[in-house]
């Protein structure tokens, strides 16, 4: 090899350098992490036992008993701690398997597996429409509480299909194409970061006396991380919907007319799209303890009835794993950054 040639080799370590600012190595191993992990979730679903997101949540519990005062401050100062806890895992576990594809690929697996709830959000959904079919409301509404967070008692079988639809719609951002856009934008910082955030804000994003100043920072990162996450479910949605029989121009008429007249900044684009899509009219009164809600229309088809339910889960795994395909496909296809030389 001529002396030139050799020259414009890297160097062992500019390659190790290059490993360790995301070459393309490591980016392949991400890409195959992410592709394991959610081929894991679509076979098992959440793991059984030992859930690591239980485990966060239990460490955050006691954290809260600890840190809760009522004031924003406290708020931020407990969400930061908690987010930031599990953003500098993640960091420490990529830098620790820079140099190591394999590793980065198990880590990445098990962590996109362990943050992803695509599979159980529609086996729950699945569970709800049984309990329907079978008449027995009792089960239905004790169920509701896998799914959402609103007062079941009272629910006629109408109301229970409405809330599982509106949480299929909403959950498919939260529970699975969120974490995966995290993942291709950051890697493991990303899946486990986005993973403590969302968590977060389902212990404690409320606007109850108790969280109301204390969990508005919860609530409010969890807005932030999911604007760009939850206009890219929508997009997938309008692209997805003939695999459930649905209608892309519905799903887009009604989340560019609707999508904002929801009192959340993403859950209405994602609820508004489905309800498009499946010629739905989602929306009307929930009760969240001694709180009740009129939530605004979205769309202009009739009601949900419990065979929808089969429909909604149908277009939501469409999407997430067109969210996965997207995810895996842009880590592949990153840029090689250029190497340093010796």
């Amino acid at each position: 090899m001529s002396t030139a040639a050799a020259r414009a080799l890297p160097s062992p370590r500019g390659q190790r350098s290059a490993l360790r600012r995301g070459g393309r190595p490591v980016s392949r191993a991400t890409a195959a992490g992410l592709a394991l992990g959610t081929v894991a979730d679509l076979l098992l679903a959440d793991p059984r036992r030992g859930h690591p997101v239980a485990g966060f949540g239990q460490a955050a519990a006691a954290l809260e008993r600890w840190m809760w005062r009522d004031s924003r401050a406290a708020g931020v100062g407990y969400a930061g701690l908690c987010v930031g806890t599990a953003v500098a895992l993640g960091t420490a576990a990529s830098r620790l398997t820079a140099d190591r594809p394999a590793a980065r690929t198990a880590l990445t697996a098990l962590a996109t597996w362990a943050v992803l709830g695509g599979t159980s959000l529609g086996r729950a959904a699945a569970t709800m429409e049984v309990h329907l079919a079978a008449g027995d409301l009792p089960a239905a509404r004790t169920h509701l509480s896998t799914l959402a967070g609103r007062d079941p008692s009272g629910l006629g079988e109408p109301e229970l299909v409405r809330a599982t639809v509106e949480s299929v719609a909403e959950n498919t951002s939260d529970a699975a194409v969120a974490p995966l856009f995290w993942g291709a934008v950051a890697g493991l910082p990303g899946l486990l970061g986005y993973r403590a955030a969302n968590t977060l804000d389902a212990m404690v994003g409320y606007r109850s006396p108790r969280y109301v100043r204390f969990g508005w920072a919860a609530a409010r990162f969890d807005d932030v991380v999911n604007w760009v996450p939850a206009r890219l479910t929508a997009a997938l949605t309008v692209l997805t919907a003939p695999l459930a029989g649905g209608s892309p121009s519905g799903a887009l008429r009604v989340w560019r007319r609707d999508g904002a007249a929801h009192p959340s900044p993403n859950a209405g684009r994602c609820e508004a799209s489905l309800a498009g899509a499946l010629g739905l009219r989602l929306g009307g009164r929930n009760v969240y303890g001694a709180r009740a809600e009129e939530r605004p229309v979205l769309g202009d088809g009739r009601p949900p009835a419990r065979e929808d339910v089969a429909r909604a889960v149908r277009l939501s795994r469409a999407v997430w794993t067109a969210a996965a395909a997207l995810a895996v496909a842009s880590r592949l296809h990153r840029r090689r950054p250029m190497t340093l030389r010796s």
